[in-house]
């Protein structure tokens, strides 16, 4: 895959460099900012009932929130410490005791009063629960019974009517292994994970462009780059730590551009709190953006690559690496012409910027001899995600940004395991090292000892969807097993999901916390299983970052559920209660012999075996996929791909509308307010020139409404792009339709139109034909 390898961490200047302050106002006081310090307090307070444990965790075990990849304080980047508030807010989760029991048994109702966040601060799960169909109150059961009902009803059903799930709450290789495992073991291919939901299109694109399913580059390759882009990503908000990488890049003279609808404080001017210049005065980021449309980008890509070929026809060779694409790409030709036929003015309407804004960032990067594109769910959560990516890949490869120091495409995640769970085959369409096709299927039958099911399975929102199905259909879904996740914040049409788990025979969620989605019926039963975190697991476990970091983290001394299982385990016991007579095949014994199975099922992994001890790592790949220009596709060569311009059309007066996160880990809401921009989570972000033509004001009620649902919130004027609409995820979900999923990867749809009106004016006029002619006019257009 590549040769050259990590070259080591790298030091932070000495000397502050006032030319990045962005106020001299020490600690931004009068500002809207993170209040770090305040912050890492409360943490300590939350936790002060275990405060050495809470220590050891975070000098010890490796990061179990975003995707960086920290071990200890320290990671592969940036010496000295690293420390977040993300990584902060999710320490509570590994030393909070368990739910005390009245809480835990009380009526299901007064349960269903408590929404996750509360819920969660009730403490972890303790042992084994069971509610059967009409009872009120969850019952303690021992594991036997718990885990004999489940397997029971999985031996009575078709494999193709179980489903399994695992989000990637800390979640680590040998866990996703497992389940991989055994859920082909069992007989179902029905396994997914938290990456359908964010960055599955990242994989499968980059899989068609140049044959990877990962980052190509490394977060060194950041510092000294000539332009960093960050592409529907708010690294500052979503992945603190980065922010140090992105001051060391600064402070090399590279460019910050940041291409997105919202103006996003955290990445205008950031106050880190490890770098002491910067806590005192912060530190601007971005050096320009660029406000695309929501849904936008391709449009935007093209007028870049539209750039370039004229350039190229005023100076050859002025814009496109030539003697890279001769070596190493295919598909010149085809690109070119396609791209040379889009119209300027659809490529303005559809991107909202104006063809001087494109050939200004067109130029930048004709005159970079190096970049490096980042990009996150703002790309990739739309039903054109694949394509986004392609076009990503295509500015890459034009200007030969590949293979190399300081250029590279780079996916970066939100959590800390989920790289590595279709790695390790927890997915419809990969198996350990591979895809679940031909020569991989006979690769791992042999490994396995056992063969596997030959049938597709579905993506998570199908089988979800498939509940709804007759009892008799071969792929009605009757066991629904989720380790982790809450679909009831993630997916679009919150209540149509709840009657999707509803219609579920048995639901297992194997958990350390309740959620909103453990509180709903089921048609037998809900189980509930007592899982061990990341830092309880015997034998330690690993995670994959997103530079493709394999860390180990050791099991860490502290207090411990009694009942609680490491998670691989939990599979490995349920699959020999289902298949007794061949049990002796699955093996799953230990996280060690684990290990030593997935240097062997996945050949990017040989060197996981010997991680055993606190700070081991290894790299797969080393520092850059594709080096020096030659991909891991079938002749060696990357491919140009020409994607078609997504229609867009939206009736007069309406917007388009996305979600955005705040003070939050993905679905784990910490805070009412967003410390960056002081909105509510029931604010709605708009222009103000947008407000002023709707006669709103700050503050004001307002109602968001489509075909698709209806969201009441406030008015708060931001700087996001004129024509589109900001509300938080999930707060908003209810305005994204169901069933809509992207058709390379199967990431569900979360951009929508929308009409936004003052409350006064929706409710005088609701019962009209007023509202519902405005709702006619959106099921007219297609949107992405």
């Amino acid at each position: 895959m590549g040769k050259t390898k990590h070259s080591g961490r790298i030091k932070l200047p000495g000397k502050p460099d006032p030319k990045l302050w962005v106020s001299r106002m020490p600690f931004g006081l009068g500002r809207i900012k993170p209040h770090h310090i305040r912050d890492t307090l409360k943490v300590a307070w939350e936790n002060r009932d275990n405060l050495p444990y809470a220590a050891r965790i975070l000098t010890q075990g490796v990061c179990d929130g975003c995707a960086l990849g920290v071990s200890g304080l320290y990671d592969q980047t940036l010496e000295g410490p690293h420390l977040c508030t993300t990584r902060l807010n999710v320490l509570r989760l590994n030393t909070m005791p368990a739910i005390r029991p009245d809480m835990l048994h009380a009526d299901i109702d007064e349960l269903r009063k408590l929404d996750s966040a509360q819920l969660r601060k009730l403490g972890r799960l303790p042992y084994p629960l069971m509610r059967g169909k009409g009872e009120r109150r969850f019952r303690r059961v021992g594991w036997d019974e718990a885990l004999q009902t489940i397997a029971g009803k999985i031996r009575a059903i078709d494999p193709k009517q179980l489903a399994f799930y695992l989000t990637a709450r800390g979640i680590t290789n040998e866990s996703y292994y497992a389940a991989a495992k055994v859920a082909r073991f069992i007989g179902t291919n029905n396994i997914d994970n938290a990456s359908r939901i964010c960055h599955s299109p990242s994989k499968t694109a980059l899989k068609r462009s140049v044959g990877i399913g990962a980052s190509s580059c490394t977060y060194k390759d950041w510092i000294g780059t000539d332009v960093l882009v960050f592409w529907g990503s708010v690294a500052a908000n979503n992945q603190p730590v980065s922010t140090k990488y992105m001051y060391a890049a600064k402070r090399k003279g590279t460019k910050i551009i940041v291409i997105n609808p919202y103006r996003e404080p955290a990445m205008d001017g950031y106050w880190i709190p490890s770098i002491p210049e910067s806590a005192l005065f912060g530190t601007k980021l971005a050096d320009d953006f660029y406000q695309v449309h929501i849904g936008g980008d391709i449009a935007f890509m093209h007028g870049v690559m539209k750039s370039w070929f004229e350039m190229e026809t005023e100076a050859p060779g002025s814009a496109v690496n030539h003697a890279f694409i001769k070596a190493h790409v295919n598909g010149y030709e085809e690109l070119k012409a396609h791209v040379l036929q889009q119209d300027w003015q659809e490529l303005e309407r559809s991107s909202g910027l104006s063809q001087a804004r494109m050939r200004e960032f067109a130029e930048l990067l004709a005159e970079a001899k190096s970049a490096v594109f980042v990009w996150s769910m703002g790309l990739t959560q739309h039903r054109f995600g694949t394509d986004n990516i392609s076009q990503v890949a295509n500015l890459a490869l034009l200007r030969g940004f590949l293979g190399r120091e300081h250029c590279g495409l780079m996916p970066i995640r939100g959590h800390s395991g989920v790289q590595g769970s279709g790695e390790m085959g927890a997915d419809p369409f990969s198996l350990p090292g591979g895809e679940f096709k031909g020569d991989d299927i006979a690769r791992i039958e042999r490994e396995w000892g056992f063969e596997l099911p030959k049938w597709q399975g579905d993506i998570v929102g199908v089988s979800l969807e498939n509940a709804l199905l007759p009892d008799d259909h071969e792929r009605k879904l009757k066991v629904f097993y989720t380790s982790g996740g809450n679909f009831l914040e993630t997916m679009p049409e919150p209540d149509f999901v709840r009657s999707c788990l509803e219609q579920v025979d048995i639901r297992v969620h194997q958990d350390i916390v309740l959620n909103t989605s453990t509180l709903v019926d089921a048609r037998e039963a809900v189980i509930v299983l007592p899982a061990m975190t990341r830092y309880e697991q015997p034998g330690g476990g690993t995670s994959t970052s997103t530079e493709r970091m394999v860390y180990f983290s050791p099991e860490i001394e502290g207090p411990r559920m009694p009942e609680a299982r490491a998670e691989w385990s939990i599979y490995a016991e349920l699959a020999a209660l289902v298949r007794p007579d061949s049990a002796s095949v699955l093996g799953l014994t230990d996280a060690a012999g684990i290990r030593q199975e997935i240097a062997r099922a996945a050949p990017n992994y040989d060197g996981i075996q010997h991680l055993h001890a606190k700070g081991d790592v290894f790299q797969w790949g080393n520092a850059w996929l594709c080096e020096d220009g030659i991909c891991p596709t079938p002749d060696g060569r990357g491919r140009l791909i020409p994607v078609e311009l997504p229609e867009r059309r939206k009736p007069e007066g309406h917007f388009y509308a996305t979600t955005r996160r705040g003070k939050q880990f993905n679905s784990m809401i910490y805070g009412s307010h967003d410390p960056f921009n002081a909105a509510d989570r029931y604010d709605v972000l708009l222009h103000a020139t947008d407000a002023a033509k709707l006669g709103i004001a700050d503050g004001d009620a307002l109602v968001v409404y489509n075909q698709f649902g209806t969201f009441h919130g406030r008015a708060k004027t931001a700087e996001v792009a004129p024509g589109n609409v900001e509300l938080y995820w999930p707060e908003g979900n209810m305005l994204f339709p169901k069933g809509v999923y992207e058709a390379f990867a199967g990431i569900p749809e979360y951009n929508t139109a929308v009409v936004v009106e003052k409350a006064e004016t929706y409710h005088a006029l609701k019962d009209t034909r007023y509202v519902e002619k405005r709702v006619a006019e959106l099921e007219m257009e297609t949107l992405g």
